[in-house]
């Protein structure tokens, strides 16, 4: 398998070049030069499989000779040592719980594969590697924690001054060694666009052998499939059916893997992408305009992004045709006020506590089927992922259920520990960022 640049098809690399790069010479994202099909059997026997043979058979084509099976296999266990439960909600909508893993998100498994890859890549080439990455919350956690003294590796994490939680935070500033955190005075995006840039700037290169652990890398980006297929395994033992996600958006990363999922064979019938009041991709859809507007800060952090990075993946793989992607994806936006009432109400009534993201997952779904219920078969399942713990954003939740929130073992050990890292903060401009990097060693 190859990689293209979405810039320029004719750049082509291989596995372990596009994860060691993160970002194309030219700038552009990397794309599997092709969408392998998975044979009916295997879907129809994926029951009776484990996550680890799922993942392997899902994986494997993506990374070739490039890793040996052996190593590959030894990465998916590690990766996915941890549950993913299926819940029904009610009806026919159900969650899959993506936070029980090591920093409660569901970047976790992402991470914890591409620092597996990466270490392995580092290993290899006998030379330090600089992963740089720029978080709206969840990610950062999951890099920290999945990079943590790894050999050979160092990573830097951006994040927005007063744009993450507290547990984000200090999960982000509070490892040392090989982690290294910077509070930039701006929101996301320009996080990322400083990332971007450093990728792009000769005198950083020529410091640096630097890759990306943002879902732009593939690395981070590919293994965001298993979720589906996991989902899928559960439910097609009582409803043999072409599944519904709705999928909590911000970078488009989580659900642009399902829509590869998808095309390699997988039954799914369409996908919501739900947001917050970052609503591009909803007036996109309806406009045919890509416009971009200022960050505007939720309740949802994690999804604060106004140019998500994936969506050029997306409009790439429906061949830039609004019409075919009309077809298969919706995308509806909800408010801080939306979202804090549906997290009461489904309390309330089916005493399941969502997160501010995974409330409006739910509430795409429940958009979808008040707009469809005339054309639609409501008797679908309905999946929408829950991608953080309630407690990572207890600030928000509404006040009679913080005390209903308990931290697991893990968790509770960790928010006792003190601070070790000094932050660093830096102006919104990259040649500031540009000269700490230089400066530094």
């Amino acid at each position: 398998m190859l990689y293209y640049s979405l810039k320029n098809c004719k750049n082509l690399v291989s596995f372990e070049d596009a994860v060691l790069t993160g970002l194309s010479y030219d700038g552009g994202l990397y794309m599997p030069q092709c969408i392998p099909k998975l044979e009916q059997k295997f879907i129809h026997k994926l029951p009776i499989y484990d996550i680890y043979t799922i993942a392997m058979f899902v994986i494997k084509p993506y990374i070739g000779k490039y890793i040996p099976e052996k190593i590959i296999d030894h990465i998916i266990h590690d990766t996915l040592n941890f549950s993913f439960p299926l819940k029904n909600i009610h009806d026919n909508i159900h969650v899959l719980e993506l936070f029980h893993g090591p920093t409660l998100a569901f970047k976790d498994v992402g991470a914890r594969f591409m620092a597996g890859c990466l270490s392995y890549f580092s290993e290899k080439l006998g030379k330090n590697v600089t992963v740089l990455v720029a978080t709206s919350g969840d990610t950062g956690g999951a890099v920290a924690k999945g990079f943590h003294k790894k050999p050979g590796i160092e990573v830097i994490i951006l994040y927005p001054y007063n744009g993450i939680s507290s547990i984000q935070k200090k999960q982000i500033t509070s490892l040392g060694d090989n982690i290294f955190s910077l509070e930039i005075y701006g929101n996301f995006d320009d996080c990322q666009n400083m990332v971007k840039r450093a990728f792009l700037d000769k005198e950083v290169k020529k410091k640096y052998i630097l890759t990306s652990a943002n879902s732009i890398n593939v690395g981070r980006w590919l293994p965001q499939m298993f979720y589906y297929f996991i989902a899928y395994k559960q439910i097609i033992v009582k409803n043999p059916k072409k599944l519904i996600f709705s999928v909590p958006s911000g970078n488009f990363g989580n659900l642009c893997a399902g829509m590869i999922a998808e095309k390699m064979g997988l039954p799914i019938k369409y996908f919501i992408a739900s947001t917050n009041v970052n609503d591009t991709i909803p007036r996109f859809l309806k406009t045919e305009k890509y416009h971009p507007l200022p960050v505007k800060k939720t309740i949802s952090n994690a999804m604060d992004i106004s140019d998500p990075s994936n969506f050029s993946r997306i409009w790439h793989l429906y061949q830039k045709d609004i019409f075919q992607l009309r077809k298969k994806l919706f995308s509806y936006k909800f408010t801080d006020e939306e979202t804090l009432e549906i997290i009461k109400i489904i309390w309330k009534k089916y005493k399941y506590m969502l997160d501010p993201h995974g409330a409006i997952g739910y509430l795409g779904i429940r958009q979808y089927l008040q707009q469809q219920k005339k054309i639609c078969n409501s008797s679908d399942p309905a999946i929408f992922l829950e991608t953080a713990h309630p407690i990572k954003f207890l600030d928000h939740m509404p006040t009679f259920l913080k005390e209903k929130i308990v931290p697991n073992q893990e968790l509770e050990v960790f928010l006792k520990k003190k601070r070790k890292v000094k932050i660093t903060s830096l102006s919104n401009d990259f040649n500031v960022f540009k000269s700490w990097l230089l400066e530094r060693k």
